[in-house]
């Protein structure tokens, strides 16, 4: 027999909350079994389950995308599209300035898996450099050491797991000594995660003793900041800024110093970078204006007529900024938004319908070919209608944005590794050495920069200059 018991304030708070079939098969379950269950069932907080129930499935769907009084959100242009060059150089130095005083932390959102590349493992490990074949983690690690080189400050790096990949992905860090980088300045913890309910509310049971979990979504990242610590381990370490970035993309500038100095620069709570939609049905969200707060659009709740509408002025799309989910974020702001300054968390969930496997009542496998429950989740991007006066900067798709999420095709682990050594050889050409490359800039050389070498083109052009004698280029070239 079991030697684990149901608590009776557990049992009788399910049961008031119209949940008792969590614990239906509680009797047939075994030690291990029951005390994972209850693990699982002290992780759902039942009040707000009961709030999602009644605004997002009692005869609809949750509230639709208000689209009155929508404008095009202003952003910061790059210098070559009209930007101000001063008040980009002004923000770059106020920036560094941050670095140097270790104001700043990274954090990255690393929860996913690699299925989708029919990769087994933690997405962040997942091979991605064009030469050696380096891990998105590695990628990163090193972009952070480099920069803790250079402004004489090593940085704090967050990292955000799920209960999928938690064990894999500190296993990998442990094999690979955290790639150079100070252990104990290397932080994970999971995600959050939230019950799948029925179109009724009710929780629903994936086996036996197993509620059907997944995670709270990338928004979901604020609250695991502060339930987890993070925030008051960053408070104490001075820490008052974090670059935010996600795990897929490998040319993102993990802290960029332009983009921390125009975030600080205007005060801002929460800050973005966008980049020009490259056709109006792109699949980036949109920065827009709505009664005097910034929001997020997502490009299936734009009508497509506003995705295709022109600025008469310049002939460009009017729907021009597009969201790659590369932030800064003031760390009191995290707070707050996480429910942690006394206040209930303002982001609001999203309803998703899926076809979810579970046990019906009589506790047999039902496998459904349609949608069948409930599945919630937050969106980071819906914090910034909280911020004040958030910081939108344009930026260059090929310096910042490449994600690897597709197998085959668009975003994928070839056009990343093309647009990486586009990038390399626009570094190699500014240096003045004579590089092959096709009408789009891609070398026939297999070229790598390591981070450690040159993070953009200004680093890469001072550790080139002091190359001597210089390698060739022409049968490939790693540079580490």
């Amino acid at each position: 027999m079991s030697a684990t018991a149901l608590p009776p304030e557990l049992r009788d708070a399910y049961a008031h909350a119209g949940q008792g079939q969590v614990f239906a098969f509680w009797p047939e379950l075994d030690d291990a079994a029951r005390r994972a269950l209850l693990a699982q069932a002290a992780e759902i907080d039942l009040a707000e389950i009961a709030r999602l129930a009644r605004t997002h499935l009692a005869g609809g769907t949750g509230a639709a995308v208000d689209l009155t009084d929508l404008e095009p959100a202003p952003y910061a242009a790059l210098p070559e599209h009209g930007g101000d060059a001063a008040a980009w150089a002004r923000a770059t130095a106020a920036g560094e300035a941050a670095l140097r005083a270790g104001r700043v932390a990274a954090f990255t959102v690393a929860g996913g898996q690699g299925t989708r590349l029919g990769y087994d493992g933690p997405k962040g490990t997942f091979p991605v450099t064009p030469v050696r074949r380096k891990p998105l983690f590695q990628v990163f690690a090193e972009k952070l050491f480099a920069a803790g080189r250079r402004y004489g400050r090593p940085l704090h790096w967050f990292i955000m797991t799920s209960h999928a990949n938690h064990e894999a992905t500190e296993a990998f860090f442990a094999e690979h000594r955290h790639f150079g980088l100070d252990a104990g300045r290397v932080h994970f913890f999971r995600q959050g995660r939230m019950p799948a309910v029925d179109f009724a509310g009710r929780i629903l049971l994936e086996a036996r003793g197993t509620i059907a979990m997944s995670p709270d979504g990338h928004g979901g990242s604020l609250r695991a900041l502060h339930r987890n610590g993070a925030l008051d381990l960053m408070r104490g370490e001075g820490i008052d800024t974090i670059s935010y970035f996600q795990v897929d993309n490998p040319l993102v500038r993990c802290v960029d110093p332009a983009f921390l100095g125009w975030h600080l620069g205007q005060r801002a709570d929460m800050s973005a970078k966008m980049v020009p939609k490259a056709y109006p049905e792109e699949k980036l969200g949109h920065f827009c204006r709505q009664r005097g707060r910034t929001v997020v659009i997502e490009y299936s709740d734009l009508p497509l007529p506003m995705q295709r509408e022109l600025d008469p002025g310049t002939g460009r799309l009017r729907y021009l900024a597009g969201s790659i989910a590369i932030h800064v974020l003031d760390r009191e702001f995290v707070r707050r938004m996480a429910g942690g300054a006394g206040s209930a968390p303002a982001l609001p969930f999203h309803r998703a319908d899926k076809k979810i496997a579970m046990l019906d009542g009589a506790g047999c496998p039902v496998r459904p070919d349609r949608p069948n429950g409930v599945k919630f989740e937050m969106f980071v991007f819906d914090a910034m209608p909280f911020a004040e006066r958030p910081a939108i900067i344009e930026t260059r798709r090929a310096d910042d944005f490449s994600p690897v999420k597709n197998a085959e095709g668009v975003d994928s682990p070839r056009t990343a590794r093309e647009d990486q050594l586009r990038q390399f050889a626009r570094w190699l050409r500014a240096a003045g050495v004579r590089i092959d490359t096709d009408a789009s800039g891609l070398p026939a050389a297999a070229i790598e920069i390591a981070p450690l070498f040159g993070t953009d083109e200004e680093s890469f052009a001072e550790s080139w200059a002091r190359c001597s004698p210089k390698p060739a280029v022409e049968d490939g070239l790693y540079l580490g």
